[in-house]
């Protein structure tokens, strides 16, 4: 088959906020991530060198802070941030819903 499709809500969030959908769309080289965060809700710090994957961080919805090494990047509804793979990164939602696209390759 030349494509997949699925909705994101099918697939089951991890920590009440993560939908991966690389593996459910059969991706090989990018990985895939809806972000529903709600207000207050704060992800796991972590970078990618391991598997030298740059992200970049997508706001859809909402306003939220992204900290790259220890600095807070505000994020506003469109803004997009690239991190490079050894960067630590964690995402830090305020008292408003937001809602993030996260891609990631080598």
């Amino acid at each position: 088959m030349a494509y997949t499709k699925i909705n994101y809500e099918d697939v089951e969030p991890v920590a009440d906020a993560m939908h991966f959908l690389r593996d459910p769309l059969g991706c090989e080289q990018l990985g895939l991530t809806i972000v529903e965060c709600e207000p207050h809700w704060e992800g796991k710090p972590h970078d990618h060198a391991e598997n030298e994957h740059e992200e970049v961080y997508l706001l859809v919805e909402g306003r939220a802070t992204v900290v790259v090494d220890g600095e807070e990047v505000s994020m506003n509804e469109g803004d997009a941030l690239r991190i490079d793979p050894e960067s630590q990164r964690q995402i830090q939602n305020r008292g408003v819903e937001s809602t993030f696209v996260l891609v990631g390759a080598p």
